[in-house]
């Protein structure tokens, strides 16, 4: 009897594993749990690791007076020491601040313009909403270069005079052109785009009889805000700010540029010589990411529900801003969206003509004479001599080796995050009740959460030692990009697939039909357009990534690094042309994905 019941044990154990393997989607949770794990608490361990590491040739080899070895040092020098507060409390104040700041202005911004084109009879809606996303599509420090170019002085910064300067003689003061407000303004304006999608599609769908219901009983205005519309659009405001956040604390080209000392240039400055404090610095932007992440999971516990007795209404009546105002407030956003959308092109162009940065004289004598080619196509060796040997933008094979380097990186990126986030958000998608895929998809978002810097100082440290050395490779670039970008196409594949009928795939399983072939010739077409958005969005982001690469490869390697290197040489004309191509090239995607999918940023927002 014995012998019988563990036999018979065996042969349910056996049965239950045959069932589960012939599960796809049980194994594509299995698969990817696992990986997401690694790839998730992997580099967290490493970097923590490194914090207590004893690093030769470093102020904590000085100060525990050892070689190698593990030591809690780097703590007490940086928590304790002389220069505690400008190498850790500052920077974090900084960062903080920014992050709050950038948040602030990012939801004010984007939600306004949200709500004038969503529920306002404001004119040329349609263009404002197609032009107000592109602070987003272009590279993050696009803004903080035009900024520079519009407001610098010699007389203020010590740098190139700007526009203003150059032709009004208009000196901006220290704190408009440097710190804290010009890279939050920045930083608030690049994000605008995810406000304004977010809160405009609630905008969209929200319930108008609600608002009309407290009209009708002489509710004041400003009680119809704040106790309806604001609940109504809380989710995406907190989602907002969960994007938002963790991204601005770890944004590097921005601060960098408008010289604002925050976590992350801190950690760049200390990481030659204070490599275990730098480390630190890392920890602490995951910690706060990682903050976000749980306090939007107990708002999410706690969250009230709003519902309506009478059912959504069928037309939402807009609110008539009068025959002068409506068109007032478009003018006033049309000039807004010319210099945070088209400006900076006509900026990075003109730029890549002057003989020198902040050489403007063309515009004021008409004599364009005064603008030169020598940046493109080259000159005589005098000529050469001042662009230290590089030949013109055109010729420049650093630049253009660069530039097939990040395609590369980003079409691997995207083909290998795409695939995953599919097949992961499928997988969600079919055992949604499941924890451990609910899990699965927290492990995938996980990444996305953390500060880029901080993402890329983590697996500098994993693959950039004497048994994994990966440094300087595409494929180390490719492994992050991936870790990074997943959560996008899995997202996106997500909220795709749960609209999706679970009787059109039930029907082609009752016909025995296998499982790839259910993928390619039923679940892939329905959803193709979610599927190609999923591969565009971490090919578009990954062309324009500096924080996540700035650790892991040399300048010069991909264009967002050739970029800082030319910065760094003084040669203003060849970054700005890097910038252009980089704004061109992923505007050139965004409008091919459009035609292609009919989808867009901004779709189904704009009435």
């Amino acid at each position: 009897m014995e012998k019988t019941g563990t036999v018979n044990k065996k042969a349910v154990f056996i049965n239950r594993v045959k069932t589960f393997l012939s599960n796809p989607t049980k194994m594509i949770l299995l698969l990817f749990g696992i990986t997401c794990t690694i790839s998730a608490i992997a580099p967290i361990i490493a970097i923590v690791e490194d914090t207590f590491k004893v690093h030769l040739g470093t102020i904590d080899q000085y100060l525990s007076g050892r070689a190698s070895g593990w030591s809690v040092v780097n703590y007490t020098d940086l928590f304790t020491s002389k220069l505690a507060v400008s190498n850790l409390w500052e920077p974090m104040g900084n960062t903080i601040g920014l992050a709050v700041f950038t948040c602030v202005i990012a939801i004010l911004y984007g939600g306004i313009f949200a709500y004038l084109v969503t529920r306002t009879n404001m004119k040329y809606r349609k263009y404002l909403s197609a032009i107000f996303i592109f602070p987003y599509i272009m590279p993050q420090w696009t803004l903080a270069v035009v900024w520079q170019n519009l407001f610098n002085s010699n007389a203020v910064t010590g740098t190139a005079n700007g526009l203003l300067a150059s032709l009004l003689n208009v000196n901006m003061p220290n704190w408009w052109c440097r710190g804290l407000f010009p890279s939050a303004m920045v930083l608030g304006l690049h994000y605008a785009p995810f406000a304004y999608i977010l809160i405009g599609g609630i905008f969209k769908n929200m319930d108008a009889n609600l608002e009309e219901a407290a009209t009708i009983l002489n509710t004041p205005r400003r009680k119809i805000l704040w106790k309806i519309t604001i609940p109504m659009i809380r989710p995406a405001i907190l989602s907002t700010i969960l994007l938002v956040f963790g991204s601005a604390m770890g944004s590097y080209p921005v601060p960098h540029y408008l010289g604002l000392t925050t976590l992350a240039t801190k950690y760049i400055s200390l990481n030659s010589k204070y490599t275990g404090e730098a480390s630190i610095l890392a920890v602490l932007m995951m910690v706060f990411g990682v903050a976000i992440l749980a306090l939007n999971q107990i708002s999410l516990k706690s969250r009230k529900n709003y519902t309506t007795v009478t059912g959504k209404s069928g037309q939402i009546t807009k609110v008539d801003l009068g025959k002068v105002w409506k068109h007032v407030i478009a003018i006033l956003f049309i000039i807004l969206t010319f210099f945070t959308s088209i400006f900076p092109i006509l900026s990075f162009a003109l730029e890549t003509f002057l003989p020198n940065p902040g050489d403007y004289s063309f515009l004021y004598t008409g004599d364009l004479a005064n603008l030169t080619t020598k940046w493109w196509v080259g000159g005589n060796e005098q000529v050469e001599s001042a662009m230290y040997g590089q030949s013109g933008i055109l010729f420049n094979s650093t630049i253009w080796n660069a530039y097939k380097g990040t395609l590369l990186v980003s079409i691997s990126c995207a083909l290998i995050a795409g695939t995953i986030g599919t097949l992961i958000g499928y997988a969600v998608s079919k055992n949604r009740r499941s924890k451990w895929a609910n899990y699965v998809n927290s492990m995938a978002f996980l990444p996305y959460l953390m500060p880029s810097l901080a993402v890329g100082a983590a697996f500098f440290i994993l693959f950039s030692n004497d048994k994994i050395n990966l440094f300087n490779t595409y494929t180390l670039l490719i492994i992050v990009g991936v870790i990074k970008y997943i959560p996008f196409a899995s997202r996106n594949a997500l909220n795709s697939m749960l609209q999706l009928s679970g009787e059109i795939e039930e029907a082609a399983v009752i016909q025995n039909i296998p499982w790839i072939k259910r993928m390619l010739y039923i679940i892939i077409p329905i959803q193709k357009s979610s599927i190609i958005s999923g591969f565009m969005l971490p090919f578009m982001t990954c062309l324009r990534e500096l924080s996540l690469f700035l650790l892991l490869c040399t300048q010069g390697f991909i264009l967002s690094t050739t970029l800082d290197y030319f910065d760094e040489m003084g040669l203003y004309a060849f970054s700005s042309a890097i910038n252009l191509i980089l704004i061109v090239t992923i505007l050139f995607s965004n409008f091919v994905v459009n035609k292609l999918t009919g989808a867009s940023l901004d779709s189904g927002i704009e009435n």
